[in-house]
This record gives structure tokens, C-alpha cells and sequence, in this order.
């Protein structure tokens, strides 16, 4: 054993794991190796950096959920997540959706912070189908978005045309690319298009820090693993446009074993790079012989390369049972912001009580990856409550109290010219589903008669869920603008 060896195992020894790797072991996962001194440092400094991934700590807070759902015309039956960016200081949240035509297309919704509240852009949809008979006749999909410089935008995206699934015989989506000079378009598909025939749903795409190619992540080859689900795959450019080459070690990620948890394959997966490693979070899913009811949780990998990936030792990594009847986190993107990850997904839900069944929303899941941490949600939003009237259970976003410690909530709102004082109930469940009628918690916000009114209150986290409702007593005036938002932390 030389002193590298030894410095290696010394180092492994100290965070208390005993790995065995050997040189092509090490070289499998993307590690360099070479007999001098440097080459042993660099790769003492890889094998620490696995360590630091593998034994990365994710401590999930689910969202305000759902965020965003269906509305009418062009996305009244189905969304699905597609995209999460950040320009200056708005955030761009990116969905295709099914409406009354039977056309996936592309829309876009903003706001001022990743947990919303969300505004549906008035220009939806941003991407439509092409004319008949063209390669994305019928559907857009999956949406992908690159800024490379102050007014260029890069849109990778899925098609499907016509006939396409009958000439090959499977599903088949084919890849496009288009470009615009802000987040919202106009969205102008390029000439070249499709860049990529036959290549599945996009999940992220990712310009290589050294070699600076455009690395495609994709789910292809669709329904290889179960019905719209599929292994994970690589193509590489030396342009957004392409031409692009398949990676030749595809699928550079694989289902889990028969019984895990992951042994159905993906639905879809977002890769990003940060902190020097490619970070991919996807939806794994164990099958259901009905595919709509496959369950459907997050996993998280890594790479030092971008083509060999390694599961996390402790996934998933966002469980699917910390949503009320959620069935599938499906569709995940990810945008990382300091210590905290958000994963937008589509969010399905279960039969459960007849909560939200049959539906498909947008969703969102935070992962803190480090203790202490901070999280703000808006959990009611109204425009105002009428005299004598109180919001409903239905009007509040579920509170998930599991990992945390702390809670606050802040009540905003502005009174009526003659006012009473308000209430605020906060009502407890153990599976946000079925809430208790007796109140958990009750506060009252001082009457100011024609004024703006915030007050926060402490709350203790000693059930699993929580809602809360606002009764205005006066039977004269509403009160506007009321919000409550939740601070969370642990």
C-alpha cells in the first residue's frame, strides 16, 4: 500500500465507512485515474466528493400543494410539469396540458417566489402543436429551458406527430428546440426541427463545464420498463441544434431491481449542474397494472461526468405518502436555490376519500439539505371574505408538520370601514384529509377599522397536519386582500 492508499483509507476510515473500490470500480462511476501524485489527489478528492453525495442529507417539507391546476379552454383537463427557472427576479414555471382539442401544448405561469402564488401568463399557450401533417402535430411536451445570454432562450422540448406511433410501432416522441428573447416568447420553432427523431420525453439538458457540448437527458425508449415509463439516456451535441449522438453506454440509468421501489423506471428526470457534480431527481415508479395508478415517489443520483450516475443510497428521497392521497410525484424538475432544492412534479392523486381523484395538478416538494432550516409558503390566498362569512377547509392549502420543529403562521388582511375582530381557526388532521371540527388553535386580530392588519402566531407542530380558516363576524363590511403564509422550519 502506498501513502495515497494509505491517506484514502485513513480518510474513508474517519467518516466511518468501509468501501471497497478498485481501479475499475472507481473508473466505472466516471472517477480519473493515473499513476502519478496528482492523479492519486484527484482521486482522493473524487472518492471524498462521493462520500459527501452518497451520504447527503434531504429533509423533505412538502409544499403549498397544489400550485397550479387546471383551468379552461386550452389546459382544462390535464396539467403536467414541465420546467422551473429563474430570470432576474421572477421564477417561470413551465407545463404542458390537454384541453378540449386533446393536444398536449405549452404554457407558462409566474410569480415571485418558487412556492408562489402562481399567475397563469396571459399569452398561454406559448408552444402550440404544428400545422397538420407536421412532425408535432399533435402533441408539445416537456419542456426544457436554457438562458445563454441576456435575450437569447433555448426551448428544448418533445413532439409527436401523426402516425408516428403507428410507423414504429411503440410510443414515439421526437425532439425539438426553439428560441425566444424572453422566458414568456415569443416561442419561434427552429428550422431544423426535429433535432433528435425517436428520443423520448425531455428531462434536462446541461452545457458541459469542460468540453462545453450539450448533454440531453431524456426517458427513452418509452414504455421499455411499463406502460409511458422508461430507463434514462444521454445524447451529446456540439450545439442546441444539434446534430446530436446517442451516448453508446445508454441507458446511463437504469430501474431498480424486482421489489424496489423504483422497478417500474421513470417517468421523467431533470439533471442539473452544481458544486462540481451533475445532480439528477426523478420519478421512480413501482407499477400498477392500471398505469394511471402507479405509485410514484422522488429519487435522487449523481455523477462526477455526466454519464455514470449513482443512486442514492437512502431514496427516495421525497416520499409520494407526505402529500394527502398522493399517488405519483411523476414529471420531477428541479431548481436548487442555496440550501434548499424545490422539485416541481405533477402531482396525482390516489382513490383516497374522493380527495382530488382523477385528477393530475402541478406540485412541489422542498428539500432542505442542511439543519438549520427556514421555508415560507403561502398556504390561503383570497381576494376577500364576504360579511358574516368565514373561507372554507377547501380554500387552505394542507400544512405538513412531519421534520419540523417550528411554525408560524402570518395573517395579512385589510378591514372594512366599520370592523369587528376576525378569527383565524386552525383546524389539526392526521392524514390532511379529515379534519378535526374543534379548533386546534383560535386567535383573534384586533379590529382596525379601514386599515391594513399582520399579525403572527405561533403554532406547535404536534400533529401531522394542519389547515386554517378566516371568519369575519362583521355583517357589514368584507375584509380584502387576506392572505396567511406559513413559516416552517427544524
Amino acid at each position: 500500500m502506498n501513502r495515497w492508499q494509505l491517506r484514502i483509507g485513513l480518510f474513508l476510515c474517519s467518516c466511518g465507512f468501509v468501501l471497497a473500490l478498485t481501479g475499475f470500480a472507481i473508473a466505472q462511476k466516471g472517477f480519473a485515474i493515473s499513476q502519478n501524485g496528482d492523479g492519486h489527489e484527484k482521486l482522493a478528492v473524487q472518492i471524498a466528493k462521493s462520500v459527501e453525495r452518497a451520504t447527503a442529507e434531504f429533509i423533505q417539507i412538502p409544499g403549498p400543494n397544489p400550485i397550479l391546476t387546471s383551468g379552461s379552454g386550452w389546459d382544462s383537463s390535464v396539467v403536467e410539469a414541465a420546467d422551473l427557472i429563474k430570470d432576474h427576479h421572477k421564477y417561470y414555471l413551465y407545463y404542458h396540458a390537454v384541453g378540449g382539442g386533446g393536444s398536449y401544448q405549452l404554457g407558462v405561469a409566474i410569480a415571485d417566489h418558487p412556492l408562489g402564488p402562481w399567475k397563469k401568463y396571459e399569452g398561454n399557450p406559448i408552444l402550440e402543436v404544428g400545422p397538420e401533417g407536421s412532425w408535432d402535430d399533435m402533441h408539445v411536451a416537456c419542456a426544457y429551458i436554457i438562458k445563454e445570454k441576456a435575450d437569447k432562450f433555448y426551448m428544448w422540448y418533445s413532439g409527436k406527430g401523426s402516425g408516428r406511433d403507428k410507423e414504429l410501432g411503440r410510443n414515439v416522441w421526437d425532439i425539438g428546440l426553439a428560441t425566444a428573447s424572453s422566458p414568456v416568447g415569443p416561442w419561434k420553432k427552429v428550422e431544423q426541427n426535429p433535432i433528435m427523431k425517436d428520443f423520448g420525453y425531455v428531462g434536462g439538458v446541461v452545457k458541459h463545464p469542460t468540453d462545453k457540448q450539450y448533454y440531453l437527458y431524456v426517458a427513452h425508449v418509452i414504455g421499455s420498463t411499463g406502460p409511458d415509463y422508461s430507463p434514462m439516456a444521454l445524447a451529446i451535441a456540439n450545439k442546441p441544434e444539434g446534430p446530436y449522438d446517442q451516448y453508446e453506454g445508454n441507458p446511463i440509468l437504469k430501474e431498480g431491481s424486482w421489489g424496489s421501489w423504483d422497478d417500474g423506471g421513470f417517468s421523467e428526470a431533470e439533471v442539473y449542474y452544481q458544486g462540481g457534480a451533475f445532480h439528477m431527481f426523478y420519478g421512480g415508479t413501482k407499477l400498477h397494472p392500471t398505469r394511471i395508478s402507479s405509485q410514484e415517489s422522488i429519487g435522487y443520483a449523481y455523477s462526477f461526468d455526466g454519464k455514470h450516475f449513482t443512486k442514492h443510497p437512502k431514496n427516495p428521497v421525497a416520499i409520494r405518502e407526505m402529500q394527502p392521497n398522493g399517488e405519483a410525484f411523476a414529471e420531477v424538475h428541479a431548481y436548487q436555490e442555496g440550501p434548499l432544492i424545490y422539485l416541481l412534479h405533477t402531482l396525482r392523486y390516489g382513490p383516497g376519500q374522493g380527495y382530488r381523484t382523477g385528477h393530475e395538478d402541478l406540485g412541489i416538494q422542498v428539500l432542505a439539505t442542511q439543519r438549520p432550516f427556514k421555508v415560507r409558503m403561502p398556504i390561503l390566498i383570497k381576494d376577500s371574505v364576504e360579511p358574516g362569512k368565514r373561507t372554507s377547509l377547501g380554500d387552505c392549502k394542507p400544512l405538513c408538520l412531519d421534520n419540523i420543529t417550528n411554525v408560524a403562521l402570518t395573517f395579512e388582511a385589510k378591514y372594512g370601514a366599520q370592523a369587528e375582530p376576525l378569527t383565524i381557526h386552525v383546524k389539526s388532521s392526521f392524514d390532511g384529509i379529515t379534519y378535526d371540527t374543534i379548533d386546534k388553535d383560535t386567535f383573534v386580530i384586533p379590529a382596525l377599522a379601514g386599515q391594513e392588519v399582520r399579525q403572527t402566531f405561533e403554532v406547535s407542530p404536534n400533529v401531522k397536519h394542519i389547515k386554517v380558516e378566516v371568519e369575519n363576524p362583521d355583517n357589514a363590511d368584507a375584509i380584502s386582500n387576506v392572505s396567511v403564509y406559513a413559516t416552517v422550519g427544524g
